[in-house]
């Protein structure tokens, strides 16, 4: 039958007001970031398939997302240390005006082939996040099939082109932005995934 993984980005962050880079940097969430995880606690309980198993990015803005679901469902938070979020080098903890220009040129022209300076390659990324997909989709299959992951906007997109067959270089065009507390669901069977919603509201 397959797995479903439920994946969610973490709830608004301090930074996100002025568009940083959190990346690797250990940021907190916001009153509304709290909001959105609690709203996914919420729609998560209320579902007629909850998930069997939850797991979250040991970035504290992930586990704070996660963990008011782990509490609604009664079910612990497994931490997965391959699913923080990508360094950013350069532009970790700074906004994109505050990068020199070319900087941003070659990034926006191509995130993988520009990415920026000292950051982790976007193929490193995409392939732990995708290793770690992939032992929490088996098991998940096992137990019930379905798993909820919180984790972050770069990191899932990277995973989503990696598993569609999108190339990378294109994550950014593909797939704008993950919203916080949103859901996006994917199917893996037999090694093959399959997108079912994309950025579903929690409320």
């Amino acid at each position: 039958m397959g797995a479903r993984l439920l994946l969610v980005r973490h709830g608004e962050t301090t930074w996100h007001a002025e568009n940083r880079y959190a990346g690797s940097s250990d940021v907190a969430l916001t009153e509304r970031g709290a909001a959105q995880a609690a709203a996914l606690a919420r729609r998560i309980a209320g579902a007629a398939e909850p998930p069997v198993a939850i797991h979250a990015s040991p970035l504290r803005r992930a586990m704070a997302t996660a963990e008011p679901v782990g509490s609604a469902l009664g079910l612990p938070v497994g931490v997965e240390p391959e699913l923080r979020e990508a360094h950013f080098g350069l532009a970790e903890g700074r906004t994109l005006a505050e990068l020199p220009a070319a900087v941003v040129e070659r990034f926006r022209a191509d995130p993988v082939a520009g990415a920026f300076p000292d950051a982790e390659p976007p193929a490193t990324v995409a392939d732990r996040a995708v290793t770690a997909l992939a032992g929490i989709a088996e098991r998940a299959e096992g137990a019930g099939g379905r798993a909820l992951v919180v984790a972050h906007n770069t990191l899932l997109r990277l995973a989503l082109c990696r598993l569609l067959g999108i190339p990378l270089s294109n994550y950014r065009r593909a797939l704008p932005r993950l919203e916080n507390g949103a859901i996006t669901e994917v199917g893996i069977e037999a090694g093959h995934a399959s997108l079912y919603r994309l950025n579903a509201p929690a409320e």
